[in-house]
């Protein structure tokens, strides 16, 4: 997933940011409501977002968010543990809560759960559906694609994909049925990334058409890709 995380601690943000790409999410990290502000626009499937930033409240940043249509699940990291602070947050358009200072195992646990309830209905497994955009090839088997365990199967075999690679089709797969633009898939998973050829994408798309089988990944001519899940 692609991660938006407004933290002003300097050492804790390069720590989260360390730890949250190790574990295959892009992170785009901002100290300050100013930056944040500069990455108006931008897609994001998580915001990060501490309460008390150098330039004001995080959580008033996090409402304007929320006036202006923006839906992106949301969790609040801040050492203010009052239950009414905790209401007041979750209130404020919060989808989770989570009190400083925590173990980054957990922040990826509750990134998890807010993948699944992105993907809809919860659901940790998502079983991939032939588009019948382009011919098969590879794969070999039922695809089954598992959230939680960020892992993927084909028939009973496990897949290895690389870190991009699986950036890749998580992006797909939470937002399977519909297209996603070519330049909103650069962003979601290689935005993070400074500096990366200009064929970077078709050739991560590529190598996942060889492992799981051409037909998973539909190409939409001047559009973008799209991916069908059960």
């Amino acid at each position: 997933m692609r991660l938006l995380l407004l933290e002003d601690d300097p050492l804790l943000g390069d720590s989260l940011s360390e730890f949250l790409r190790a574990e295959g999410h892009g992170v785009d990290w901002c100290t300050s409501l100013h930056q944040a502000l500069a990455m108006r626009g931008e897609p994001f499937d998580v915001l990060l977002v501490d309460w008390q930033l150098p330039d004001g409240s995080g959580l008033d940043w996090l409402r304007a968010q929320r006036a202006r249509g923006d839906r992106t699940p949301a969790l609040m990291l801040t050492a203010r543990d009052r239950l009414s602070q905790r209401v007041e947050g979750l209130d404020a358009g919060a989808d989770d809560y989570l009190v400083k200072p925590f173990a980054p195992e957990e922040l990826a646990a509750r990134l998890r759960a807010l993948g699944r309830r992105i993907a809809g209905g919860g659901a940790a497994l998502r079983r991939l559906q032939a588009t019948g955009g382009e011919e098969a090839g590879g794969g070999g088997g039922d695809v089954v694609v598992d959230l939680t365990a960020r892992c993927v199967r084909v028939g009973s075999s496990t897949v290895p994909l690389t870190g991009r690679e699986w950036a890749i089709l998580e992006a797909l797969v939470l937002r399977a049925g519909r297209i996603v633009a070519r330049d909103e898939l650069e962003r979601l998973v290689l935005g993070f990334d400074a500096e990366v050829a200009s064929n970077a994408l078709e050739v991560h798309v590529s190598a996942l058409r060889r492992k799981l089988g051409r037909e998973h990944i539909e190409t939409v001519r001047g559009l973008g890709y799209r991916m069908a899940v059960a």
